[in-house]
């Protein structure tokens, strides 16, 4: 197999990494601020079932769980999932894990607002929802954005994950091809587009981060 042909196939390989990524992140941004809303709840229960979701999630590894959104539906109900399920699997386990953190996240920086500001809207007239979306809000994307940064950098490396239920992304492909050529290079190939990868959301999130300043 010639260089060429092992670069083009670990680029298939990358759209399908880059695809994981994208979806992740369109699911878990907006549902980890649901879990948020649910960890500060004042409903006793809501709380305390938010805080056993993060704990597990959080406590257990990210392998094991993508191992159980897959296999959990045939143990627990026999139900019989197509060749499709294993992406759809990828997709549940890596929201439902990320959500997680980026909860606790989203807590910090709520948390991190004086509660005179929100005195303050109220004071002026503004709802609860107004005063969130208008006031709180852009203020916390400010405080979080390093660490979303830092989040959204581990997940170009985890989408690597996907090969323990054998979905065939960028990194499952390099040790295929390792295997059958007996050479390093997919690795390295493979390491190459990966910096590439995590280059480009470091630089998008700091144009992001210059953007907010604004609110220094």
């Amino acid at each position: 197999m010639t260089f060429r042909t092992m670069v083009e196939m670990l680029l298939g390989g990358m759209g399908k990494s880059i695809l994981i990524y994208v979806l992740t992140l369109v699911g878990a941004l907006p549902l980890g601020l649901l879990v948020a809303f649910g960890r500060m709840s004042r409903v006793r229960p809501l709380q305390l079932f938010v805080k056993f979701y993060i704990s597990i999630m959080r406590g257990t590894p990210l392998m094991l769980q993508l191992l159980v959104v897959f296999f959990g539906p045939y143990y627990l109900f026999r139900a019989n999932t197509g060749t499709g399920y294993r992406f759809v699997a990828v997709i549940i386990g890596f929201v439902l894990n990320y959500a997680a953190y980026f909860a606790e996240i989203y807590r910090g920086g709520i948390n991190a607002i004086p509660a005179g500001q929100r005195e303050a809207a109220q004071v002026l007239g503004y709802s609860r929802s107004r005063t969130f979306m208008t006031i709180i809000l852009p203020q916390v994307i400010r405080h979080i954005l390093p660490a979303v940064t830092n989040e959204m950098i581990t997940l170009v490396k985890d989408t690597s994950l996907a090969f323990a239920i054998s979905y065939s992304e960028m990194f499952t492909l390099a040790k295929k091809i390792a295997a059958s050529q007996t050479t390093m290079m997919p690795f390295v190939i493979a390491g190459v587009f990966y910096y590439i990868f995590n280059f480009v959301v470091a630089f998008i999130m700091e144009r992001c981060e210059k953007k907010l300043s604004y609110y220094r």
